[in-house]
This record gives C-alpha cells, sequence and structure tokens, in this order.
C-alpha cells in the first residue's frame, strides 16, 4: 500500500485565509472543544462561515480542521479571529489528573482479576 502525501493546501491561498499570519497562539488544543455563538454574517469569509456552521454543536478543533480540509496552524489563527470577536467559545479539557488521586494500583488489579473470573 502506498501512502499519497499530505496536502497542505496552495501556500498562496493559505496566506490569503490567514491574512499573511503564520503564528497562531497556544489558546487552542486540539481536543479543545468550539461552539459557535452566532450564525455566519454574509460579506464573512468563507472559512470563517464554515467554521461557525461546523461547531453549531460542540467540536475538537481537530474535527474542525479535518472538515475544512485545512493544516491546523491555519485553523488556530481562524478560530483566534473568532474567538476576539466573540463569535465562539472554546472549552478546554480538564487538567489531567496527579499521580496521587488516581486509584490505588493494588486496588485495580483486584478489580481486573475479578473480572476475569466473571
Amino acid at each position: 500500500m502506498t501512502r499519497k502525501p499530505v496536502d497542505t493546501g496552495n501556500p498562496d491561498r493559505l496566506y490569503t485565509v490567514t491574512g499573511g499570519r503564520s503564528r497562531a497562539d497556544d489558546f487552542f488544543d486540539l481536543v479543545t472543544l468550539v461552539v459557535s455563538e452566532c450564525r455566519p454574517t454574509p460579506g464573512m469569509q468563507s472559512e470563517h462561515a464554515r467554521t461557525l456552521e461546523l461547531c453549531a454543536h460542540p467540536t475538537a478543533v481537530v474535527e474542525i480542521a479535518a472538515e475544512l480540509k485545512l493544516p491546523i496552524t491555519v485553523v488556530r489563527i481562524l478560530l483566534g479571529d473568532l474567538l476576539d470577536t466573540g463569535r465562539i467559545t472554546a472549552r478546554h479539557p480538564p487538567p489531567a489528573r496527579s499521580a496521587a488521586s488516581l486509584p490505588d494500583s493494588d486496588l485495580l488489579k483486584e478489580v481486573l482479576h475479578g473480572l476475569r473470573n466473571l
């Protein structure tokens, strides 16, 4: 099986879509959930409008990038624009728990053995 090269899009198009910006802030993680707060308006950039349509329900940043067929960096720039104008809200995943708050490994082993015996 041969793999096709990843299409990152026409560089001129990506430059136009982002307004020449190439750096996104680290606000959006790949699993950050995005929800639109309004509907697209006439005259809005097509990628912004499509993003608002996709985010009618909570949608992860990585899913938005896949649907738009755009690189993650470009999508993060576009989402930053929408967030700055209040057109979307973002919910970050909960932080990872510390090792001290995780269940005891001996207890988990006992549960696993009990399940195997069923």
